[in-house]
């Protein structure tokens, strides 16, 4: 009995590379589901674990309807504006079986419009799932739903198109391997200003901020880890040398950037935090992504070490002292770990960038600063400006769209937010008991309450027990600055 032979019709078709993009594919999906689903119900107190991952199986699965039926062509397609393809749908047959193309930066690729589709959808969906972080255990999960279409068709697209998809910034030659500002920079604005929109959680859940499941939270930090080998490895969108140039790199500037920051927490707390060091791998992570092919081994190490300390100034020091930041309730600390650590990895692409990784890459760029390529600095700075403005207008726009047109509270009603999972969804992450009693058997394995209070372990950025906002002067008194 004869079979069909597609490949045969098919020359253009690498079938090594076409397998490579879509295990590439598979391992970015898997950093959302389950990945960052594990992570954020463990991180969370035991109240919001379902809400909290239920918000990245959403964002997840939202993204790719919106992705195939009109933002795929909007970020990939033929020109329309300098920062906005043409919207279309990707469903029909012949349009899957075709050869890729982004038809506005002029590239080819070996492999079906289909896996195109479909490795592109990962990174748009892990965006908005990074993004909810910041507005983790409060945001209106019906505010969610609405809000996860509209900021990937109205930013999300427009960022990828820009400097991706052939858009003005990608003519102008700003250089990001693999989403640094696309999804990094984007999501941490976005997420910061969110968070901002909706407003705080309640008081007595930001001053007993305690993860539900420290273990969960590593298991979530290991898949994102691996899974960051197909998130850079992916994006020459081929099986080429400098997709294993851009794995080795991705995994020295984690290394680098986890064992800088627990230097940093031991030095600064006197105790390594597993919290700190997850914090540590994410922003090597987000910092590497920029520059994961274009630099040399060494490049990764340094921008390790600079996302290792730059980040923890930024949330441990900044993020503690300036008083806008302890007012706006960034619940994962978003805005440190992916938008101040994607702009120093993309300003440190224009420093480290090498002649021989972007022509490897295939672009024309003549390397960084390091090659006497002094233009690439501010050209990265320009990119990461019209990310930043961007995503501040629009998912602010969104936002006031979704509050005061539809009239759809942002935030959860006092209620809800008292009684968690059980109330918002009608169940609950564990069953051993009633929830609070429950938190506070958990709570036992990470604090023990003195006969005065509980104490404040305060590590790596986050500060478990007492009010975050809560200094103590060195005879021990509380001082507790208002919001």
């Amino acid at each position: 009995m004869g079979s069909y032979n597609a490949t045969a019709e098919a020359e253009w078709l690498d079938t090594g590379d076409n397998a490579w993009q879509m295990t590439a594919a598979t391992l970015v999906g898997l950093q959302s589901v389950p990945g960052l689903m594990v992570l954020y119900a463990g991180i969370v107190k035991s109240k919001w674990a379902i809400n909290s991952a239920f918000m990245a199986f959403y964002g997840f699965s939202a993204t790719l309807i919106v992705w195939v039926l009109w933002a795929y062509k909007t970020a990939f397609g033929v020109y329309m504006l300098p920062f906005a393809g043409r919207p279309g749908q990707v469903v029909t047959i012949m349009q899957e079986l075709g050869q890729s193309t982004l038809p506005s930066a002029d590239l080819t690729q070996n492999f079906p419009l289909a896996t195109m589709v479909y490795f592109q959808f990962v990174f748009a969906a892990i965006t908005v799932v990074l993004l909810a972080g910041a507005v983790l255990g409060r945001m209106n999960f019906l505010a969610w739903m609405i809000f996860v279409p509209l900021w990937i068709t109205f930013s999300y697209t427009i960022g990828a198109y820009s400097i991706w998809g052939g858009g003005f910034l990608f003519n102008m030659g700003v250089l990001d391997y693999s989403g640094g500002y696309v999804i990094h920079l984007s999501s941490g604005t976005a997420g910061f200003v969110a968070a901002h929109w909706v407003g705080p959680r309640l008081a007595a859940d930001r001053e007993d901020n305690r993860p539900n499941n420290i273990l969960c939270v590593l298991i979530g930090a290991g898949i994102l880890w691996i899974g960051w080998n197909g998130f850079n490895g992916g994006d020459p969108y081929a099986a080429s040398a400098d997709a294993g140039v851009a794995v080795l790199n991705t995994n020295l500037c984690t290394a680098m950037s986890l064992l800088t920051w627990t230097a940093c927490d031991y030095l600064y707390y006197k105790k390594p935090s597993v919290i700190g060091a997850v914090n540590g791998m994410i922003t090597g992570l987000v910092g590497i992504t920029p520059a994961a092919g274009f630099v040399a081994g060494w490049g990764a190490i340094i921008i390790g070490f600079s996302t290792g300390t730059i980040p923890w100034l930024s949330m441990n020091i900044a993020g503690k002292k300036l008083a806008y930041f302890r007012k706006v309730d960034d619940t994962l600390g978003i805005f440190h770990t992916h938008a101040v650590a994607g702009f120093v990895g993309g300003f440190s692409t224009g420093l480290w960038a090498t002649i021989e990784g972007c022509a490897a890459f295939a672009v024309t760029n003549p390397g960084g600063a390091i090659d006497g390529n002094g233009r690439q600095v501010w050209v990265q700075i320009v990119g990461a400006l019209f990310i930043i403005g961007w995503n501040m207008v629009w998912t602010s726009l969104i936002l006031c769209f979704i509050k005061y047109v539809l009239r759809i509270p942002l935030r959860m009603s006092e209620e809800e937010l008292l009684a968690g999972d059980s109330m918002v969804h009608g169940e609950a992450a564990y069953v051993l008991g009633p929830c609070e009693a429950h938190e506070h058997l958990l709570a036992g394995h990470y604090l023990r309450k003195t006969e005065t209070g509980p104490q404040e372990l305060s590590m790596g950025g986050v500060t478990m027990g007492q009010n975050p906002q809560a200094e103590h002067d060195k005879t021990g008194q509380e001082i507790t600055k208002a919001d």
